[in-house]
């Protein structure tokens, strides 16, 4: 390969590349959030439950997860350039097709493919920019392109409420198509491709590995979705899918143990530390998805928050996230010990997850929730960076970019298993409250009694006929048990997410650091 010096620009190509890359990279995270707010709006729209809705924002996660390890395959293949050219005008395309969608699963279906040419888009972006600037100079790129990655996430939410209650949930999609057609006119024209000194070869790309990839996760994700709607394993379906993932997992391992060029590099986990940053990415992902999609879920649908209200409520932890990012860099250019940073933000995040434990009933105030989410962000802030560096602290060479692609994979496939697991432990506990709520509702208790009577009452000062009221009363009180219910079932979620954080601070204390080497903003933010 020709050195990467050879792609240095400089001037007003340098900037354009620079914003062009950094516009790209912030179309695919926005879009991994952007919708959270909006799944209410859309369940309504298009006749979806709650699980299925659910599969909007997993299906894109999923195309993820499977593209990010072939990207540098394709851009072998077929340039880089032209890679990138194509996976913008894919994700431009499918953006068009999703504002479009007139059922639940056509919506799911074209969010798979819109994130297979999103997945591409993140990991190229940052090769481009990296390639772009002089040595001497990428620490401070990769620091504008990580405050970047770290904030999209986060300013998915405020940006889906607005354009939603604005004009409708399609514009979320929508928005995307003139940033797309101008991204993809720039990369055209100023992004030039790498020459490789051999060319990969089609028969070298493991579209074996890949397909099995597919698999496994493919069936894992419905298992984990459909599971408790088809009564698990009474359900063929399941227990087929069951099978096809157990088998995909097993001759996947297999495949990238085998094959000469493995889409997966999974001989870089004998490394231990490696092995710890993969697990850690994997929660940190679980943690950061699955609250960024249960929170405006339970401001909207108990609270009866709009969706621009939801999404605003997550600036203050983007903000404060963005305040922590250059300070980590700074701490850890110094050389310390990056299982400490893991440790206090691990800390910190379960100290967000049991403040909301504590705080969440059928009507919480909106004050209540700002320096609540001000932990969050500060919690996200010491695990990114250091994380990843820990991670990569004991590799070398070309096991560094193997590690990392590993890590990013983790952390998108933890964020896809969170939402389909909170989804489900959610509908399997709201439904247990609900029967443990209406066991104690005796009709025969004075105290129940009066309660009815009181709202039978009420309705009938409204100039209702007392026998509608008294029907009308029972159906407030049905709402207000399953209301209820739905609200232990969101403390519980907060409550586990903690307590799974908490858990992990002991065995992150205990994991060798490699304190000597003081680790680059550029390499923490590969």
């Amino acid at each position: 390969m020709v050195q990467a010096s050879s792609l240095v620009e400089y001037g007003s190509k340098r900037v354009i590349i620079t914003l062009t890359c950094i516009v790209c990279a912030l179309l695919e995270i926005v879009d991994t959030t952007i919708v959270n707010v909006a799944l209410t709006d859309m369940k309504g729209n298009l006749g979806a439950t709650t699980s299925e809705i659910g599969w909007v924002v997993t299906a894109y996660a999923i195309g993820n997860v499977i593209v990010i390890p072939m990207t540098s395959f394709f851009a072998a293949q077929f340039g880089r350039r032209n890679y990138f050219a194509a996976s913008i005008i894919l994700f431009t395309v499918c953006s068009f097709l999703c504002g479009n969608a007139t059922g639940v699963w056509e919506l799911v279906v074209f969010r798979f493919i819109q994130g297979l040419g999103g997945g591409a888009l993140l990991v190229t972006s940052q090769t481009i920019i990296t390639e772009s600037y002089p040595p001497e100079k990428r620490s401070m790129a990769q620091a504008i392109y990580g405050l970047g990655v770290i904030i999209g996430p986060t300013l998915g939410p405020p940006l889906g409420g607005y354009i939603t209650d604005m004009a409708g949930w399609p514009y979320i999609f929508y928005i995307n198509i003139p940033l797309g057609i101008i991204a993809t006119l720039l990369t055209l024209q100023f992004v030039r491709s790498p020459k490789y000194a051999e060319k990969s070869l089609m028969r070298d790309i493991d579209w074996t590995g890949i397909g099995l990839l597919a698999v496994f996760v493919g069936s894992l994700q419905y298992i984990l979705e459909k599971g408790q709607e088809d009564d698990w394993f009474n359900s063929n379906t399941i227990i087929f899918l069951t099978v096809a993932a157990i088998l995909g997992g097993f001759f996947f391992i297999w495949r990238e143990l085998t094959f000469r060029n493995p889409v997966v590099q999974l001989r870089v986990l004998k490394n231990g530390n490696l092995r710890v940053g993969t697990i850690l990415s994997f929660i940190m992902g679980f943690g950061l998805y699955g609250s960024t999609f249960i929170i405006p879920l339970y401001v909207q649908a108990t609270l009866g928050w709009t969706a621009t209200q939801a999404g605003m409520l997550m600036i203050p932890a983007a903000l404060m996230t963005a305040f922590m990012m250059p300070l980590i860099g700074r701490v850890l250019q110094k050389g310390v010990p990056q299982q400490y940073l893991v440790a206090l933000g691990m800390l910190i995040f379960f100290v967000f997850c049991f403040w909301g434990y504590k705080i969440i009933t059928p009507d919480t105030d909106k004050n209540s929730f700002f320096w609540m989410l001000i932990m969050r962000g500060a919690g996200l802030g010491l695990l990114f960076i250091p994380i990843t560096a820990l991670s990569l602290s004991t590799l070398k060479g070309r096991q560094i970019g193997d590690g990392a692609a590993f890590t990013g994979m983790m952390r998108q496939l933890g964020g896809s298993f969170g939402i389909a697991v909170i989804t489900t432990f959610m509908a399997t506990q709201t439904m247990t409250h609900r029967a443990n709520l209406v066991t104690k509702l005796d009709v025969t208790n004075p105290v129940v009694q009066a309660r009815v009577d009181g709202m039978q009452h009420a309705f009938m000062a409204k100039g209702i006929a007392p026998n509608i009221a008294l029907q009308d009363a029972y159906k407030a009180m049905d709402l207000s048990v399953t209301k209820q219910a739905m609200v232990l079932s969101y403390m519980d979620v907060f409550l586990y997410i903690g307590l799974l954080f908490l858990i992990c601070i002991p065995f992150v204390l205990i994991v060798k650091g490699n304190k000597a080497k003081k680790m680059s903003m550029s390499e923490a933010m590969h």
